[in-house]
This record gives structure tokens, C-alpha cells and sequence, in this order.
């Protein structure tokens, strides 16, 4: 039976960032993915000249990992921001209304955005503007209390999505801002901006891009700027005020997105092109693990080897039941990690037949919204130069998630149809498509829901019983492509540190 070093599970973003550090650090590795290509969602096709994003299209710029990562590989001088305007739309009545220039998730920062505020009521405007009288939650720190000793020396930045650390909720699992009082989004923001703010900005905002349940997904996970904001300044739009200047900076005048021409698929595809083509295993994923050190793996085809470490980046689910061959309980944990399935409709059309002007990137529908059923949208050829021809607009439109989780039980036309018809009525489209892509991605959005934070401090604890063992991806440490590279590329360094020291 042969023997490597470190075994990667999963080709994704996570896996490649971790066999990327490895090999930077001449550790001997192995990658396996079940699929032929890596990647993972970050996908990218060229169709009869539209450039299409499968799955994200962007990193952000506030959490320099990727970007860094992108850097170090030569392909900085490749990004590209996204087209002004930026501005960004919530349906409401049938009808797209814009956010305010300046707000951080819709929440104004002045008076004269919220005056601006067209989306909400006026009796929603007095509630939001009042939030800077809000009493403080419970649990939070007055001005002045000293930071807890396990925390992090740094803090985080409250300008936006500007977090410091990788770790879920920027904190140290386990920590004691981890045992801090959790509570859910929709709470959140109804005991600081009302009911209105909730249904028309926190949930297809905040709760959307994650296709979760405004009402079950953790703030302290996903947002913990705002806990943040509240337990040092004792309100949000204060914290969020005195940081404007510092977020209107090259972030305002570029954007805080960046892509590249060719689509983001760029970035997985020069990573695997740095890596040794004989330690990439594609279309022959893991199917059995057993406990170690050396750990012992079967791959689908049958094959058998040993690893002194083993970078586990694969979906919770899909890594629920190897880990469980080295840890039952940790396995458990793993199970109990859930996830929401969406399905991606592009459309391109002749410009000529889009009524709507598309000056921005794009909209989201609230759930309260009852005659439309998709999520959001997004105007690929508005939001990034040379996406589609130029007498031509491409379109891409977001089903599923928590708000119809029987969305990929459709056939293919049921979907196209959805998602054709909500986007005819919203933007007034005529005539046939020019072209027509669906994706489907099942179990692909995790749902870092109350308690989670709870949940990853504990699997930390089983993992320090399994020396060698390294559990990452968007299921545990942070959903996006930033998050996953720096766990990708910590988890890497520290597989190398004890693969030198073994030596």
C-alpha cells in the first residue's frame, strides 16, 4: 500500500488553495476529486460570445485573501472592476427601487439617505432612523469594557463586509465571543429597525445571498459586523457612520467586486495549472477514510493508500461519512450542517427588447413579494464589461434556496419558463432568447443557521483528537471564495509545518 503525506479531499476553491500551499512549501500531496474538472462552483463557460459564470461571478475586495491569492499568481493586472453604476435594486409593488449610494446593506448612514429611501415607507423610515436609540441586546459590551483575552488582537472593520479574521464571525471557535448569545438575522434586525426593515432589507439582502431563512440564519456567523457595531457603539448606523470615510476610499470609486475578463474560472484554472499534473486525482473521489495517523483511504476505483494527514474540503455532507470513520460524533456534526439547493437561469436577449434601461448590477425580490418566484437577478452584461456582444444583454436569474427548496424537482423548461416570465414583468422583455443556460446546484449553499458557531467550536474540539486531520470549506468557516482560500491555504501550511517537523 502506497503512502503520501497529506491526502486533499475536494477540488474546490478550498482544496486547490490547501494543495496550492503544500506545494508552494514542497510538501508531497495528493488531490482527489470525484468530478473531472476543479473548481468546484466556480464555473465559467464561453458561448457564442457571452462570457457566462455558472456559479459566483466576483470576489470581494474587503477580505483580501483571494484577492491576495490572485496577486501572488500573477493575475493581478487581470482584475477587473465591476461597470458604473453599481446601483442595486429590491422589488417592492411590483417595482425595482434603488438602495441608497453610500448604504451598507440599505441601512443609510445620514439623514439624507434615508430621506433617499424610496423603498421603505415613511413609518419604516422613522423606525430605521430610530435605531440609533435602540437599547443595547443584553449581552453586549458597553464602550469601554476591556476586549475578552482569547480574542484575536485587531478587532474587525465595521465599514461594510471589512472582517479581519477568517474564522466564522471573524472570532476564534470556542472563544467566548463564540459563546456570546447568538440569535438569528430576522431577530436581529427587527429589534433594531422594525418589521419593514426586515422584510425589504435583511431578508432578500442579508438572508438572499446566502439562499437562507432570514429567520433561522445566525448574525453572528454571517454579520458579525453588526453585533459588533451594536455591543461597542450601541447602534449600528453610528458604528456604520463614523467608518463611511474609510469605505469611501477605492472601494466606492472601483467597487468592492472584482472578476476578470474571461470569467472567474481564471482563478481555479491557473491555480490547478501551478500544481503537479500527477497529484491531481480527477473523477475518483474519496469513499472510505479510516482513523489514524497514517489514515487510510479507498478511492472510488478501488484504490488504497495511507496519508499522515488528510485536508478534508468537501461539502458537510459529502464529508459526514468518511469523517465518521474516525470520529462518530465528529461525523454527527457534520451531518447536522444543513444546505439549500439553487438552480441558475441565464438569458441573453437583443437589447432592443429589454424596456428597462439595466443602469446597475442588478435586484433582489423579498419573500414578502408574492407574485414573483425567483430570489434575484443579476445584469451580467450591466455589472461586467464584454460579458455580451454589444447589441445584446445578458441576464442571469436565481431560484430555490430556503424560500422553495422543491426548486430542483422542476424540469428544466418549468425553470427556464419561472424565471423568464418573472424577468419579463419586472424589466419588460419581448420576443424569444438568444441564448438559454440553466445550472443546477444541489446542496451547494450552506446554511450557517443559530448555533453554528457553537457547532464549529465543538468539531474543533473532536479534530484536536485527531492529530493530522484538517476540516475546511464553505460549510464551516466562512461561505465565501475568500473565506475558503485563507482556510485553504492555512490548512495547508499548517499540514507542511508538521510534515517538515516529522522529517
Amino acid at each position: 500500500m502506497s503512502r503520501v503525506a497529506v491526502a486533499v479531499l475536494g477540488g474546490g476553491i478550498s482544496g486547490l488553495s490547501a494543495a496550492y500551499e503544500l506545494h508552494r512549501r514542497g510538501t508531497p500531496f495528493v488531490l482527489l476529486e470525484k468530478s473531472h474538472r476543479l473548481g468546484g462552483m466556480i464555473r465559467t463557460e464561453q458561448v457564442d460570445g457571452f462570457t457566462v459564470d455558472a456559479g459566483p461571478d466576483s470576489l470581494v475586495t474587503q477580505k483580501p485573501a483571494a484577492i491576495a491569492l490572485c496577486e501572488e499568481l500573477g493575475l493581478g493586472d487581470r482584475l477587473i472592476p465591476t461597470r458604473a453604476p453599481r446601483t442595486a435594486y429590491v422589488v417592492r409593488g411590483g417595482r425595482l427601487h434603488p438602495l441608497p449610494p453610500g448604504s451598507v446593506f440599505g441601512i443609510p448612514t445620514g439623514l439624507g439617505q434615508l430621506a433617499a429611501h424610496r423603498l421603505l415607507s415613511w413609518r419604516g423610515r422613522l423606525r430605521l432612523g430610530l435605531e440609533t436609540t435602540a437599547p443595547r441586546d443584553r449581552g453586549a459590551r458597553e464602550p469601554g469594557d476591556r476586549e475578552p483575552e482569547d480574542r484575536e488582537p485587531g478587532g474587525q472593520g465595521l465599514g461594510g463586509r471589512e472582517l479581519k479574521s477568517q474564522e466564522p464571525g471573524g472570532r476564534e471557535p470556542g472563544g467566548r465571543d463564540a459563546e456570546h448569545r447568538d440569535e438569528s438575522i430576522g431577530a436581529f434586525f427587527r429589534r433594531r429597525f422594525g418589521p419593514e426593515a426586515t422584510d425589504y432589507l435583511a431578508e432578500p439582502l442579508l438572508a438572499g445571498i446566502h439562499s437562507g431563512d432570514v429567520e433561522r440564519l445566525s448574525i453572528q456567523a454571517l454579520f458579525p459586523q453588526f453585533v459588533e457595531a451594536e455591543r461597542v457603539h450601541g447602534s449600528v448606523i453610528r458604528a456604520f457612520r463614523r467608518t463611511a470615510a474609510a469605505r469611501a476610499g477605492a472601494a466606492a470609486r472601483h467597487g468592492p467586486f472584482r472578476s476578470f475578463a474571461d470569467g472567474l474560472e481564471t482563478l481555479p484554472r491557473t491555480l490547478a495549472a501551478c500544481l503537479p499534473e500527477h497529484a491531481l486525482r480527477r473523477g475518483n473521489g474519496v469513499a472510505a477514510l479510516t482513523a489514524g495517523p497514517p489514515y487510510a483511504l479507498e478511492t472510488a476505483d478501488g484504490t488504497r493508500f495511507t496519508a499522515d494527514q488528510v485536508i478534508c474540503a468537501l461539502p458537510a455532507h459529502a464529508a459526514a461519512p468518511l469523517v465518521a470513520g474516525v470520529d462518530e460524533t465528529l461525523g454527527r456534526l457534520c451531518e447536522a450542517c444543513t444546505d439549500t439547493s439553487i438552480a441558475i437561469v441565464v438569458l441573453a436577449f437583443p437589447r432592443s427588447a429589454v424596456a428597462h434601461p439595466l443602469r446597475g448590477s442588478g435586484f433582489v425580490v423579498p419573500r414578502v413579494e408574492p407574485a414573483l418566484s425567483i430570489t434575484a437577478a443579476t445584469w451580467i452584461s450591466s455589472k461586467w464589461p464584454g460579458r455580451a456582444p454589444d447589441d445584446h444583454v445578458l441576464l442571469r436569474g436565481f431560484l430555490g434556496g430556503a424560500r422553495r427548496p422543491d426548486a430542483l424537482a422542476l424540469s428544466d423548461g418549468a425553470l427556464v419558463d419561472i424565471v423568464r416570465g418573472d424577468l419579463t414583468r419586472l424589466l419588460g422583455i419581448r420576443g424569444e432568447p438568444a441564448l438559454v443556460r440553466l445550472y443546477r446546484w444541489p446542496r451547494a449553499n450552506p446554511q450557517h443557521n443559530v448555533g453554528h458557531l457553537a457547532r464549529v467550536a465543538e468539531i474543533d474540539r473532536r479534530l484536536a483528537r485527531a492529530p493530522g486531520l484538517h476540516i475546511i470549506g464553505a460549510a464551516f468557516r466562512g461561505v465565501g471564495i475568500a473565506d475558503c482560500v485563507a482556510a485553504g491555504r492555512a490548512a495547508g501550511r499548517t499540514a507542511a509545518e508538521v510534515a517538515r517537523s516529522a522529517a
